[in-house]
């Protein structure tokens, strides 16, 4: 706020100081509960279906995360491609990172029956573009 509001209007400071005081309260109740995610290329991510209308079967069994998929490219530190494949092919495979979360394997003790999926990871291919920069 300018300094010259405050000396004009003598409410101004209080209101500057009530709108930093909601300002900082605001902050540390995000970073309360904010957890940065870190992702890498070639990782393994589940995808949210919340914005998926095309899942087969009714909405009510319909699983909250698909996957594992793997990380192709990472957009800034806000949206992440993944490689998808099945039914969400036809999908955009630029999801925001709110939407991804981070596939951990399975337990052997929990659950000793369970196969253990084999996953190959994609070729990430390399515009000419940025080859002929290179040279």
């Amino acid at each position: 706020m300018r300094e010259d509001l405050i000396e004009i209007h003598p409410t101004a400071f209080r209101f500057k100081m009530m709108l930093d005081k909601v300002k900082h309260h605001a902050k540390k109740k995000w970073d309360k509960s904010h957890e940065v995610q870190d992702f890498k290329v070639a990782d393994l991510a589940l995808v949210s279906t919340l914005n998926f209308n095309n899942i087969k079967g009714p909405k009510k069994l319909k699983d909250s995360y698909v996957g594992p998929f793997f990380i192709v490219a990472l957009h800034g530190t806000n949206a992440v491609q993944v490689e998808l494949s099945g039914e969400l092919e036809n999908k955009n495979p630029t999801c925001p990172v709110s939407l991804i979360k981070t596939c951990q394997p399975a337990d052997k003790d929990f659950f000793p029956l369970r196969n253990p999926t084999t996953l190959t990871v994609p070729q990430v291919e390399q515009s000419k573009d940025k080859d002929e920069e290179s040279n």
